[in-house]
């Protein structure tokens, strides 16, 4: 096995609270430059820069987890992640029809731009993205795995738009592939506060909304080669594989 380093919850500039900065060409290069192997794109509530940024990274040698970060109706944010371009499609539709028509206020949160690979604005988003959409916890994550995705309830250490913060606690039977500590705590300890989340595999990621936050933590993957399907395998423990954090 190898060890890959990895930062799975990353906004660009298309997230309104994404700095200018966040642009595809800014990420990939400073994903480069903190030595980072794999990235995961989450923009709130939408998957249009996904691809750019695959493409991008590519040349760069880093490979790119592709999806969004859901508000559920109950403002839970939850990571999801998808394998292949169909599944990614569909669920950019089930985002478009469930968000709710509320304009965005560029002034008050920021400007929703998705942008080419020289910067230029492509598409504005004028619907708000940080709004909750009309589906609950279960059913998005219901939808997720329809779609073989992987499935991550974000930052559970946090008081706001987690899992513990919106809800109290874990649902019973919850399918979660695994759990997202913030920079604010470490598995370890968040793991002695609420033992529940051990039965997860617990996972770190910087929420980079600024360049300078790209890689501040990370999860070390042990896995043959960097693809979807051996990070879903490492997320399970399965056949060797495993995930490493601090």
């Amino acid at each position: 096995m190898k060890i890959f380093r990895a930062d799975l919850h990353i906004h660009t500039v298309l997230s309104p609270c994404g700095d200018l900065d966040m642009s595809p060409v800014n990420i990939v290069n400073e994903a480069a430059k903190k030595g980072l192997d794999i990235i995961g794109i989450t923009d709130h509530n939408s998957t249009r820069h996904c691809n750019l940024i695959s493409r991008l990274a590519a040349e760069k040698g880093i490979f790119v987890m592709q999806g969004a970060e859901i508000t559920t109706k109950e403002e839970v944010h939850c990571l999801a992640f998808f394998e292949n371009t169909d599944a990614l499609n569909l669920f950019q539709e089930f985002l478009d029809a469930n968000l709710p028509d509320i304009l965005n206020n560029p002034e008050k949160f920021g400007y929703q731009v998705q942008v080419d690979e020289n910067d230029i604005v492509i598409f504005e988003e004028k619907r708000l993205l940080i709004n909750a959409i009309s589906k609950s916890f279960e059913e998005v994550e219901a939808f997720v795995h329809s779609l073989k995705g992987i499935f991550i309830p974000a930052h559970i250490d946090r008081m706001k738009n987690s899992i513990y913060s919106q809800l109290g606690f874990l649902p019973e039977n919850m399918k979660a592939d695994a759990l997202e500590i913030s920079a604010l705590s470490t598995p370890a300890k968040f793991a002695a506060i609420h033992p529940e989340v051990k039965e997860f595999s617990l996972t770190r990621s910087s929420d980079a909304h600024f360049p300078d936050y790209i890689g501040k933590v990370f999860t070390d993957f042990s896995i043959e080669k960097r693809s979807f399907s051996e990070i879903k395998m490492a997320l399970k423990g399965t056949d060797g594989r495993k995930i490493i954090t601090e």
